[in-house]
């Protein structure tokens, strides 16, 4: 039957999906209002598959109850298309969800995600499947390596992209820093890879989440030219930029050891004190009158040595106590003063863009530059300068 009901529960790919004798993989497309190109990518891509895999394939349309009626055209398609099916959600939005949905009705063993509005080339898929063939758990489509690119994008948009890359590396090092286009939406997985993890997406980015949380041992990459939207409207808008930076947080929170993190925090404040203080007997107009930058420069200092001090003996203290002596702790400081003082440079930059630029009060311009950088010193610090400690 064409059209099949939404999965419920956890978003959790099983093991296997339901038997379906020599189904190798299962290419979902989500849609919202993509009646007008719908078709024709269908069309495309069941002539591309029949000669990749034969019948070893089936595609899943999975529509969020389009108001243009876009399951309707893609059902009607499935009349010439046996191996495409259709899904039509009527409680639930977002791209990333509607991807593991289809993902959880799937029947191979491979799965897969394409746009559905065109930009993704089909023609792409047979190089990601290749890759899969030579054994890599997920094959990603990059703009980012020699060959890919986009087509006309005007700057704005480009430098936005590098931005949320950029800001996804901050965040999450070890999972963004694996491929060189984390924001991209067509790649092909192993089942395995993901079977049993359960996944709490948010938005449109579920590359992110893919990283973040399933076993990819290799993930290889393929160029691809981002194509300009040929029919419909671009759901490239602010929201998915803030989906995009709160899935961020989501995926950084959910990878800290609470404990230890509270433990960083409430040092971390002790600094604040610190650093407002001495910011405050160096800068302020009624004390000593210092530039602002070099206070803060000073001041930051001091509350890098007050924190180092305060985490070695407690926060990191089980794993300090592993490397003892005054060298050991040499070591330990030179690597915190090296990672803070990235932090330190980015806190001057966004407390003077703050102060000077938003005209916000000093202090608190302080206190939001602070907490801006807290999470990417925690993460480093814990990985660099006490991993020499651990056993």
């Amino acid at each position: 039957m064409s059209s099949i009901a939404p999965p419920t529960g956890p978003l959790r790919i099983a093991a296997q999906g339901a038997a379906a004798a020599g189904i190798r993989l299962s290419l979902v497309v989500p849609t919202y209002n993509e009646a007008a190109s719908i078709a024709q990518l269908l069309r495309e891509l069941a002539t591309l598959l029949d000669g990749l895999l034969g019948g070893a394939y089936e595609i899943i349309v999975v529509d969020d109850d389009s108001p243009d009626g876009t399951w309707q055209v893609a059902l009607a398609v499935a009349q010439e298309l046996p191996a495409l099916r259709v899904m039509r959600r009527l409680h639930e939005r977002g791209l990333s969800t509607a991807v593991i949905r289809g993902w959880q009705a799937a029947r191979g063993d491979v799965l897969a995600v394409i746009d559905g509005d065109l930009q993704h080339p089909p023609q792409v898929l047979a190089g990601l499947w290749e890759r899969i063939g030579r054994g890599a758990d997920m094959a990603v489509a990059s703009r980012h390596v020699i060959g890919g690119g986009v087509s006309e994008w005007a700057m704005w948009r480009r430098v936005v992209s590098r931005s949320a890359q950029v800001l996804g590396l901050v965040l999450l090092p070890g999972a963004v820093g694996r491929v060189s286009d984390p924001l991209s939406g067509y790649l092909v997985v192993r089942r395995d890879a993901l079977q049993g993890v359960e996944l709490d997406p948010l938005g449109y980015k579920i590359l992110v989440e893919l990283l973040a949380r399933c076993r990819l041992r290799t993930i290889a990459e393929v160029p691809y030219v981002f194509r300009e939207r040929a029919a419909g409207h671009s759901k490239l808008t602010r929201t998915v930029y803030t989906d995009y930076l709160r899935h961020l947080v989501r995926l950084r929170l959910a990878g800290l050891p609470t404990r230890r993190f509270l433990r960083y925090a409430i040092v971390g404040l002790s600094g604040v004190v610190v650093d407002m203080a001495v910011l405050y007997l160096l800068s302020d107009p009624s004390t000593l009158a210092w530039g602002l930058t070099r206070s803060k420069l000073i001041a930051g200092e001091l509350a890098l040595i007050n924190n180092f001090a305060w985490n070695d003996a407690w926060t990191f203290g089980d794993l300090s106590r592993r490397q003892s002596g005054w060298r050991g702790r040499a070591r330990r400081f030179a690597k915190f003063e090296a990672v803070c003082l990235a932090g330190l440079v980015l806190n001057t930059v966004l407390l003077n863009l703050m102060f000077n630029l938003l005209s916000m009060n000093r202090y608190v311009a302080n206190a939001v530059a602070i907490a801006a950088v807290t999470g990417w010193n925690f993460w480093l610090n814990l990985r660099f300068s006490w991993r020499a400690a651990r056993p």
